[in-house]
């Protein structure tokens, strides 16, 4: 840091010193390469904690999709792939609509099945698919 003396004449007899302070340029350079190194390996969690957050979602409604034909195969006597009205009457939250697509497949049996898949779409497509099927199997089994 650069100190610079100055003196100011005041009023009356007495004199005030005052000190001016400044940051050099190598200082600055210093304090920018830092903050730049920092962001460099913040930024790479940052995302895959996004990442993880949005994976959650999509399983939480996998869930809730599981519940629900567990229920309407009790009421119907069958599966149903319709996620929406007129099937399970379910809609995926926003966090989960905007990052995931959801499809249910139908197997004749015996006994009777379903596998629900959730496909990524845009920056969560590194992430992978997911699916759920009636027995409660998960697959990736490290993605669960």
């Amino acid at each position: 840091m650069v100190n610079r003396m100055s003196t100011i004449a005041v009023r009356g007899t007495k004199l005030v010193c005052s000190r001016s302070r400044a940051f050099t340029l190598v200082e600055l350079v210093v304090t920018v390469a830092l903050v730049g190194i920092l962001a460099g390996i913040a930024y790479p969690a940052y995302v895959n904690q996004a990442i993880k957050a949005n994976r959650s979602a999509a399983q939480q409604f996998m869930l809730d999709i599981a519940n629900a034909e567990s229920q309407y195969q009790i009421d119907a006597r069958a599966y149903t792939d319709i996620i929406g009205a007129g099937g399970l009457g379910l809609s995926p939250t926003n966090t989960a609509s905007n990052n995931y697509t959801f499809a249910i497949t139908l197997s004749a049996g015996p006994p009777p099945g379903y596998v629900i898949t959730a496909t990524p779409t845009g920056r969560q497509a590194q992430d992978g698919a997911l699916s759920l099927d009636s027995t409660g199997g998960k697959s990736p089994a490290s993605k669960w």
